[in-house]
């Protein structure tokens, strides 16, 4: 196993927990994205552009797989209000296209943070050339960036 990391992604707070991002043989699996940050949500309480961000993330951590959006299998969001699915919906659209990867949407009454309202959680598998192209994450900590 991998565990993998992205420059524009910060690692998680407990590093010695869990990881992002693992790839085991030809899979990946993403630990939840959101759009938390030491200043609050990026996107404040706009659950639509938290989605955005959480996606971003999403993608940059499947890149550092080796993958891409297309190659993601399943993905697995979190509301904290189901009556954001249209907005979350319209941010997802910016990501996927064409042939679309499994989805479950699923409504909770918090997240990890207080004041993020999604969370997106992605699983799939990276193309056999790829494979060997992976760089396994820094096991130091890295200090999150702030969106410009």
């Amino acid at each position: 196993m991998t565990r993998v990391g992205h420059p524009e992604v910060a690692e998680p707070p407990r590093p010695g927990m869990f990881s992002n991002a693992r790839v085991v043989g030809d899979q990946f699996f993403l630990s939840g994205m959101h759009a938390g940050s030491p200043d609050g949500p990026v996107g404040g309480d706009d659950t639509h552009a938290q989605a955005i961000e959480a996606f971003r993330r999403m993608q940059a951590l499947t890149e550092a797989c080796g993958a891409g959006v297309d190659d993601i299998v399943v993905v697995r969001i979190y509301l904290t209000d189901i009556a954001d699915k249209a907005a979350v919906g319209r941010a997802r659209s910016t990501v996927f296209s064409g042939d679309f990867p499994c989805s479950t949407l699923v409504e909770v009454s918090a997240l990890v943070e207080p004041g993020l309202t999604v969370e997106v959680e992605a699983q799939g598998f990276i193309p056999i050339p790829a494979l060997e192209s992976i760089k396994p994450a820094s096991t130091t900590p890295t200090t999150p960036r702030t969106p410009s």
